[in-house]
């Protein structure tokens, strides 16, 4: 019997994950990967009207349902909002989560997303992973560390610019257009997350925005019509050159930027 390919979303904010990398999640589960979903903060500054106990205790049960919708396995938080520190505690409880799951594919934030919570998880989880076989590492020991080759790829900034306000170009495109209406039920879950953004960001059409966002890239593509973007990190020190578990599991649903 094949052994099991695994999959981990490490992102920042619950909803995050929803936004930008659930619809290639759910197409690697229709392959038959096994998907995990971490959301490394909490959400605790994600209102303004709940004290933090209340949000918090919301915003997990909200990750939690979008997670059951589809049969995810989700990892908790480690971190209340603005605390996602790249320093060496959380690398430690990232890299904990990485050796547990053991995934040959990570979805995760890159270095040149718009907000600091964002680019620090990305360094978490990309740090983590460069470590997973580490064996000094202050992990738990109960999760043994790991040389299985993984694949990290970064997802695209809400903004699609960089902190800088320049554009930022994906390396490949995933056809998520089958995965569109999964995506708006998951994106759903997070009732309080809407009506966060309406008030701090004015974003009032939350899933139009979500779907924007897909046929733009799409359009990048220039072969879908709904799309997420990726940008593969560099393989030294994760896996082979030439390892793209993403293109050999979902083969013509992945596109190359030309």
């Amino acid at each position: 019997m094949a052994e099991k390919i695994r999959a981990l979303a490490i992102g920042c904010h619950p909803d995050d994950i929803e936004f930008g990398m659930a619809g290639t999640m759910l197409l690697l589960q229709k392959a038959g990967v096994e998907i995990h979903f971490m959301t490394v903060a909490n959400g605790s500054l994600g209102t303004n009207s709940l004290s933090r106990e209340k949000i918090v205790a919301i915003r997990h049960q909200e990750c939690i349902d979008a997670a059951n919708l589809v049969n995810v396995i989700f990892h908790d938080p480690i971190c209340d909002d603005i605390e996602v520190f790249y320093n060496y505690e959380n690398i430690c409880r990232v890299a904990e989560v990485v050796r547990e799951v053991d995934p040959s594919i990570i979805l995760t934030h890159g270095p040149y997303d718009y907000m600091e919570d964002h680019v620090c998880t990305g360094k978490l989880a990309v740090t983590a992973a460069f470590c997973r076989g580490m064996t000094n590492l202050r992990c738990n020991p109960k999760f043994a560390p790991t040389l299985r080759d993984v694949a990290v790829y970064h997802s695209m900034p809400h903004s699609i610019t960089d902190q800088l306000n320049r554009p930022v170009e994906a390396d490949l495109f995933v056809n998520v257009e089958s995965e569109l209406e999964t995506k708006k039920a998951m994106l759903c879950k997070h009732v309080s997350q809407k009506q966060w953004l309406d008030v701090s960001q004015g974003m009032d059409a939350y899933l139009d925005d979500m779907v924007s966002r897909h046929i733009i890239f799409g359009k990048k593509s220039g072969c879908f019509q709904y799309a997420e973007g990726f940008v593969r990190h560099n393989p030294l020190g994760f896996c082979a050159a030439d390892y793209n578990p993403l293109k050999e599991i979902l083969g013509d649903k992945v596109a190359m930027a030309k």
